[in-house]
């Protein structure tokens, strides 16, 4: 069963299923074009942001990563912005002694600064494998971001940055997983900020027994107090779990989410955090009556304000096939999970997942993933909640016309207010030809998919693709990932919406 979760030490290049030129840092996923899809099931007028859309720009390398990059490998693998063309970013590049170090660049008043090393991640960094796997801003220069790095001892340990006025503070393991890590492998995969300051990240760590546990951390006005694990999940894991998501809709108001085995099959979890306090996580409601065949997990969970979240990801039925589920969140209680509308139609071969999950407001949120056709052709496809109700999924508008060689995959979703929102990922333009798209929803509807512009320039060993797109307004959105340039290095780039 193909999953598109990171696995593994750090997992910095999540999608090189599909750019088979890609090198990983660290071990780590129809409606016809010219038809569209539906405003988002009938979007009304009052709930949605009047836009006309924007236009996408040229990727760039990242500036500074050429310098940096003496090794031949790099990547873009997380972008978020706090206000219109002010945002950040942050992933790995290799230095010319081969170690994998973590590196962040800004964005201000639209124009990309230098990317630099994490300041302290490489007094950290012992053994060369540092990467920042998520970053998010609260408002515009103040952030934070999270990873791993490998100590002395060879051991994989969880970091956190933060970045306050538009400067980057020195990077520190994060507080309480050196007592929980006693197996030597953690990391931080995801964090959400609500306000300056005040963030929640999760990740994994090793216990001693070698199983992989996971865990919430949480900062306060700046500071990161003690992880720990995740309340429940020790009850609930019988061998390894996984933390996939963490999203916040207030300060101290979070949710999270994942997979966990027992009894070998995997089951999705959901933990909730309410003034600050985890709660105990719980298997996500229905997901074990779809879960037939054992394998179900959240790949994305996005909430709105505190309590009002929408997730989603995949379960495997009795037949072995894997299928898309959606579950949303009111008011703090969990709905029961249900098969994304209209993939059944879709999804002809068995391998189908949500990948991404943004929701601009309670109930109303945009979510994409990837389905096998007839052809077991690898297809996108978006699909749309509108006041708590989730619509039809279709193909993503131009994305065949693109995918010719049947490899597709849909790594973000950003959604800046409801019926706006862009998307990203990467596509096979002909066999073993990597492209990367973006595509945006316009009040509601969404857009055909383009090539990333300017990425063809860069992209000349063939394998390009977005692994995160962030969008400050409707509109104005920032994205970023990876290509091979000529050498077949692995390259850094980023891409703006105006």
């Amino acid at each position: 069963m193909r999953t598109i979760v990171i696995t593994g030490a750090a997992a910095a290049a999540a999608c090189s299923w599909l750019l088979t030129g890609a090198t990983a840092a660290s071990a780590a996923t129809g409606l016809p074009a010219a038809t569209g899809l539906p405003a988002a099931a009938g979007l009304p007028a009052a709930a949605r942001a009047v836009s006309s859309g924007g236009t996408w720009g040229k990727a760039e390398e990242v500036p500074g990563t050429a310098a940096l990059n003496m090794g031949g490998t790099a990547d873009t693998e997380s972008v978020s912005c706090g206000s219109a063309g002010n945002c950040s970013a942050g992933g790995y590049y290799t230095a010319g002694s081969g170690a994998v170090q973590a590196f962040v660049a800004g964005e201000t008043g639209g124009t990309w600064g230098t990317a630099k090393e994490v300041p302290g991640s490489g007094a950290l960094n012992q053994d060369g494998g540092a990467v920042i796997l998520s970053v998010s801003c609260a408002s515009a220069g103040n952030c934070s971001a999270g990873g791993d790095y490998a100590d002395g001892s060879a051991h994989q340990q969880a970091m956190v940055a933060g970045e306050a006025s538009g400067t980057w503070g020195t990077a520190k393991e994060v507080p309480g997983t050196a007592a929980l890590n006693t197996g030597g492998n953690s990391a931080i995969i995801s964090l959400s900020c609500a306000s300056a300051g005040n963030c929640s990240a999760g990740g994994y760590y090793t216990d001693s027994s070698k199983h992989q546990q996971v865990f919430v951390a949480g900062e306060t006005g700046g500071v990161w107090g003690t992880a720990k694990e995740i309340p429940g999940t020790a009850a609930l894991n019988a061998g390894d779990a996984y933390l996939n998501s963490v999203s916040c809709g207030a300060a101290g108001n979070c949710s999270a989410g994942g997979y966990y085995t027992y009894h070998g099959r995997l089951q999705a979890f959901v933990a909730s955090e309410t003034g600050g306090t985890w709660g105990t996580a719980k298997e996500v409601p229905g997901t074990a009556a779809l879960n037939a065949g054992g394998g179900a997990g959240i790949n994305s969970l996005s909430c709105a304000s505190a309590g009002n979240c929408g997730a989603g990801g995949f379960y495997t039925n009795g037949t072995g096939q894997l299928e898309a589920w959606v579950a949303s969140e009111v008011s703090g209680t969990w709905g029961t999970a249900k098969e994304v509308p209209g993939t059944a139609a879709l999804n002809k071969s068995g391998d189908a997942q949500i990948t991404a999950v943004s929701c601009a407001s309670a109930g109303n949120c945009s979510a994409g993933g990837f389905y096998t056709d007839g052809s077991f052709a690898e297809q996108v496809f978006v699909v749309g909640e509108t006041s708590g109700t989730w619509g039809t999924a279709g193909e993503v508008p131009g994305s065949a016309a693109l995918n010719q060689a049947g490899a597709a995959d849909l790594q973000s979703v950003s959604c800046a207010s409801a019926g706006n929102c862009s998307a990203g990922g990467a596509y096979e333009a002909s066999v073993g030809i990597g492209e990367a798209y973006v595509v945006s929803e316009v009040n509601g509807t969404w857009r055909s998919a383009e090539e990333v512009p300017g990425s063809a320039a860069l992209n000349k060993g063939a394998s390009a693709q977005v692994n995160s797109v962030s969008c400050a307004s409707p509109g104005a959105c920032s994205a970023g990932g990876s290509y091979l340039d000529s050498l077949h290095n692995s390259q850094a780039f980023v891409v703006g919406e105006t």
